[in-house]
């Protein structure tokens, strides 16, 4: 388990699947802004095989430290082993949202990726529109690389992406530990 000022984030539970069901994946529009390939129906019931860290990508369950309610989940995926680099991404729960969790949960993912995985760059690509992921991002350190025009195809129209990236040596680990 991973700990934050305010999260934590484990392994997943086979009860956070229905919650996730209920409140992220079967939400259309926002699983269309947040993913990079269509939308399709989720089953209720978690995978057959359970989601084990892999050499590409690894999943978290994040729960409130204090209280550990389930609120949303992260991933770091696209690892490269050769260049050290990943890529992360977070989904709140929709109560969850705007209480300072987002920037917490990625200064965690951080902290795994760098500290735990020794990896030298982090990116993050997110809507152009999506204030809460941007700045989440730039409150962990996170810098703006560019922006890709008209790059994502997002429910019925393209949208720009941001691409942000934090290499280990711009990286300020957290003192809570």
């Amino acid at each position: 388990m991973m700990r934050g000022e305010k999260v934590e984030l484990r392994a997943r539970h086979e009860s956070d699947f229905p919650v996730f069901q209920a409140e992220l994946y079967n939400d259309v529009q926002t699983r269309a802004r947040s993913e990079g390939s269509p939308w399709r129906p989720v089953s209720p019931t978690p995978p057959k095989e359970p989601d084990e860290p892999s050499e590409k990508a690894v999943v978290f369950s994040v729960v409130e430290r204090e209280t550990q309610k389930l609120i949303g989940e992260a991933v770091l995926w696209g690892i490269d082993n050769h260049n050290r680099a990943a890529h992360l991404g977070i989904s709140m729960l929709p109560s969850a949202q705007g209480q300072g969790f987002g920037t917490d949960v990625v200064r965690v993912l951080c902290e795994y990726g760098f500290a735990v995985r020794g990896l030298n760059r982090l990116q993050v690509e997110t809507l152009a529109d999506n204030d809460a992921m941007l700045g989440a991002a730039k409150r962990a350190g996170f810098t703006v690389d560019g922006t890709l025009r008209k790059s994502a195809w997002v429910y019925g129209t393209f949208a720009d992406e941001v691409l942000l990236g934090l290499l280990v040596e711009d990286w300020k680990p957290a003192s809570h530990v």
